[in-house]
C-alpha cells in the first residue's frame, strides 16, 4: 500500500482508501434495497422489509401476516415475522492532535488514525449509512453533519486532511487532553441510536473520558479504536535515553530492569482499562498500533460479527 509518507497524509490519499475496501469487510455485505432505508436490524420484530421466519400464530399477532400456505399445509395457523429495519447514522470521532504526531515504526499515529477514519467512512457509505463525524485536535472540534452521500464523506475527509497537515513540531508547552471536549460535543450532536466510532490516543482514557463514554453509550452504540506505538508498551535496551517534548526533557537508563518493568506496566494499565470499559459497554474494541499497516489490522475485524458475539443483532 503506497502512502504519501509516514508523518503526514493528504486528501488524495484518503480518497484512494476506498479502493482498498475489497480487502476488508468492516460491515456485513450490504443489502440491495432502497436507498431510503437503513440496513440495520432492530432488536424489535414487527412488520418491515426484511423477512425473518414463519412461526405458529400467537395471540396479538397481526392477522395480515398470516402465512396461508403454511397454515393450509400444517393445519395450524402460522404467521410471518419480519425484522424491522431502521436507519442508523454513523459518526466517526477521529483525533488529529499533537499527541498522535509520533511513531517509532511505521507511520505516525495521526496518519494511522486518518487512514482508519477514511476506511470506516467509505465502508459506511457503501453500507448505505448516513455518514458524519468530528475531527478533534489541540485547537477544537470540526463537525461534519451526517448525510448519506459522497459529498458528506468528502467534506469529512477534507477536515481530516486539513487537521493532519497542520501538525508539526516542536511543542513549546504542555498538551491538554482533547478527548473530553470532543465527547461532550458528541453528546450534544449525536442523535439516539447512532453508531459512534472513536479513533483516539490510547492514553487519553481516564476517569473523565470513561464517564463521558458511558453516557454516550446510554443512547448510542460505540466502537473503540485506541491508538498506540510499540514504544509505549515496551522500552528497548538502548542505554541512556533522553526524551524531549518542547521545553520538557527526561532521561532514562533503559538497561535498568526496574525502569523497563514500570514502563511496561504503565502501558498494560491503559490496555486493561480499555478492555474493561469495552466489556462494560458491550462495545467492540480494536486497538491499533503503528507497528502494522492499517489494512492488515482491519482484515480480521467485522463489526457485524463482533456485535453478534456481544448479543446484539
Amino acid at each position: 500500500m503506497d502512502m504519501q509518507g509516514r508523518t503526514h497524509i493528504e486528501l488524495h490519499d484518503l480518497l484512494d482508501m476506498r479502493h482498498y475496501l475489497h480487502k476488508i469487510q468492516l460491515f456485513s455485505t450490504p443489502l440491495q434495497r432502497s436507498a431510503l432505508l437503513g440496513l440495520h436490524r432492530s432488536r424489535l420484530r414487527g412488520r418491515g422489509m426484511d423477512f425473518d421466519q414463519v412461526r405458529a400464530y400467537q395471540t396479538g399477532d397481526d392477522a395480515r401476516s398470516i402465512d396461508w400456505r403454511v397454515t393450509a399445509r400444517t393445519g395450524e395457523v402460522h404467521t410471518k415475522v419480519f425484522h424491522e429495519e431502521r436507519e442508523r447514522p454513523t459518526f466517526i470521532l477521529v483525533e488529529q492532535s499533537l499527541h498522535l504526531f509520533f511513531a517509532t515504526t511505521g507511520c505516525f499515529k495521526s496518519v494511522l488514525a486518518a487512514q482508519a477514519a477514511s476506511l470506516f467512512a467509505w465502508a459506511s457509505l457503501q453500507h448505505n449509512d448516513r455518514i458524519g463525524g468530528l475531527v478533534f485536535d489541540d485547537n477544537g472540534v470540526t463537525h461534519t453533519p451526517a448525510h448519506r452521500n459522497k459529498h458528506s464523506v468528502l467534506h469529512f475527509l477534507h477536515a481530516i486532511a486539513n487537521a493532519n497537515q497542520r501538525l508539526q513540531q516542536p511543542v513549546t508547552d504542555g498538551l491538554s487532553n482533547p478527548l473530553p471536549e470532543a465527547l461532550q460535543q458528541a453528546r450534544r450532536l449525536m442523535r439516539p441510536g447512532s453508531l459512534i466510532i472513536l479513533i483516539c490516543n490510547e492514553r487519553h482514557l481516564n476517569d473523565e473520558t470513561s464517564q463521558l463514554l458511558r453516557r454516550l453509550a446510554q443512547h448510542s452504540e460505540l466502537v473503540l479504536l485506541p491508538l498506540s506505538d510499540p514504544l509505549e508498551h515496551c522500552l528497548p535496551k538502548i542505554g541512556y535515553a533522553r526524551f524531549n517534548r518542547g521545553d520538557r526533557s527526561v532521561g532514562l537508563n533503559t538497561h535498568d530492569s526496574t525502569v523497563r518493568q514500570q514502563w511496561q506496566e504503565k502501558g498494560e494499565v491503559y490496555q486493561l482499562a480499555w478492555q474493561n470499559l469495552a466489556q462494560q459497554l458491550s462495545a467492540p474494541l480494536l486497538p491499533l498500533s503503528t507497528q502494522q499497516p492499517i489494512l492488515q489490522q482491519l482484515q480480521t475485524f467485522n463489526l457485524q460479527q463482533t456485535r453478534s458475539t456481544d448479543g446484539t443483532t
